[in-house]
């Protein structure tokens, strides 16, 4: 499992009936300490009554806990019932505990558990020792053996205090998420403003003018044609401006970016299960055309690798060097994967053949992962020049 989806299971609400039995599971396997009470209840050591009256605290005991903690761990639950709960498994922990004997005793384990996993750490890391000294106070006033004793005073703080940093652990996931989610709705704010501001700055001038010359045509026809086919004429020319700009600045929005598609290779890699090294920045003042031919190849590089390579491991590299004709970017990026399938090349490699074309660039693939000498998966490594002089605009 990645980083990625762990992070997004962490502090999460179970969303499907998997992963609420996995919950369940990872919760309730700590439940196996039961089985000293739940022996002590078969073996018969009791009266009928007080063998009835304990399995329903035993499960009274279990089902409290479990909702406690499933329920406040994937969404928390209000102060005063968590308090509440946490007192009542204590009350029913003592009260079964001076009632039926020794084996009983592992239930403080429990609480200290639930006290760590429900509570703010100030609170929990004076309780959690209240609880355990409870624990040894009952279990030292009654005939209880002192081995039983001191084995569970360890469980009893070293589980209620790892789940300190369990909860913190949640609580800083979902803190993390939080931002992001904010991130990225702040990006998305900010990519609107850009296009409202540039759509004002390309169209705001061209339509007040169309409107302005429009309503001077308007009045000097009739008694005026020449006059008003002039303006008309303007009228023409500058709505054809206003369309060329207009075609201009989306196409500048369609062009992909070098720093866009790693971070989109990070994500798609990421999200297909395959554990890749991908760098964090593109070099800095790329010439447009080289970065968008690069971009395009990293976009459809990536591509293959998740649908079709069947890989565990990615690499992607970018590594500016010079060269007797000057300066050029390489762009490798090799998997372990099955390799290609066939002698000819796809038609995403003969598209990437073709972009690279038109910046005289140049592009080698090999079989096996670059490296490693092993025969398996694939390498795809292009060459851009920088110093050519096609990242002009025209």
């Amino acid at each position: 499992m990645n980083d990625d989806e762990t992070s997004e299971g962490v502090g999460s609400p179970p969303t499907n009936r998997r992963q609420v039995w996995i919950k369940l599971f990872w919760i309730g396997i700590w439940l196996a300490f039961m089985s000293a009470p739940v022996k002590d209840l078969a073996d018969g050591n009791h009266t009928r009554w007080a063998t009835a009256l304990g399995s329903l605290g035993l499960l009274t005991f279990v089902g409290a806990y479990l909702l406690l903690v499933f329920r406040h761990t994937a969404k928390p639950l209000d102060r005063r019932l968590v308090h509440s709960a946490i007192a009542f498994l204590g009350i029913l922990s003592v009260t079964l505990t001076l009632t039926l004997g020794t084996a009983w005793l592992v239930l403080f384990v429990y609480v200290a558990v639930s006290v760590g996993a429900t509570l703010p750490l100030r609170t929990a890391r004076w309780l959690i020792p209240v609880v355990t000294a409870v624990l040894v106070v009952i279990g030292l006033t009654g005939d209880h053996p002192r081995e039983v004793i001191t084995a569970l005073i360890f469980p009893a703080l070293l589980g209620g205090f790892s789940m300190t940093g369990v909860r913190q652990l949640i609580r800083t996931t979902i803190e993390l998420r939080e931002a992001r989610a904010t991130v990225a709705q702040l990006a998305a704010n900010e990519e609107r403003l850009r296009l409202a501001r540039d759509l004002h700055d390309l169209l705001g001038h061209s339509l007040s003018l169309i409107t302005l010359k429009s309503e001077l045509a308007g009045r000097m026809l009739p008694g005026h044609p020449e006059q008003a086919a002039a303006q008309v004429a303007d009228i023409e020319q500058v709505s054809r401006q206003a369309l060329i700009d207009v075609r201009s600045a989306v196409t500048g929005y369609r062009r992909p970016t070098l720093p866009g598609e790693l971070a989109g290779a990070r994500t798609a890699l990421a999200a297909a299960g395959i554990t890749a090294d991908v760098p964090a920045e593109a070099p800095d003042d790329l010439p447009e055309k080289p970065e968008e031919v690069l971009a395009w190849a990293l976009r459809e590089a990536v591509t293959n690798v998740v649908r079709h390579s069947g890989a565990r491991h990615c690499t992607v590299t970018l590594a500016p060097r010079q060269t007797l004709d000057g300066r050029v970017l390489e762009l490798t990026v090799s998997d372990d994967g099955v390799g290609p399938s066939g002698t000819k090349p796809g038609n995403g490699l003969t598209g990437i053949g073709e972009r690279l074309a038109a910046v005289d660039g140049t592009l080698m693939t090999s079989a096996g992962k670059a490296g490693s000498g092993s025969g398996k998966g694939f390498t795809l490594a292009l060459t851009v020049p920088l110093d050519s002089g096609l990242g002009s605009t025209e």
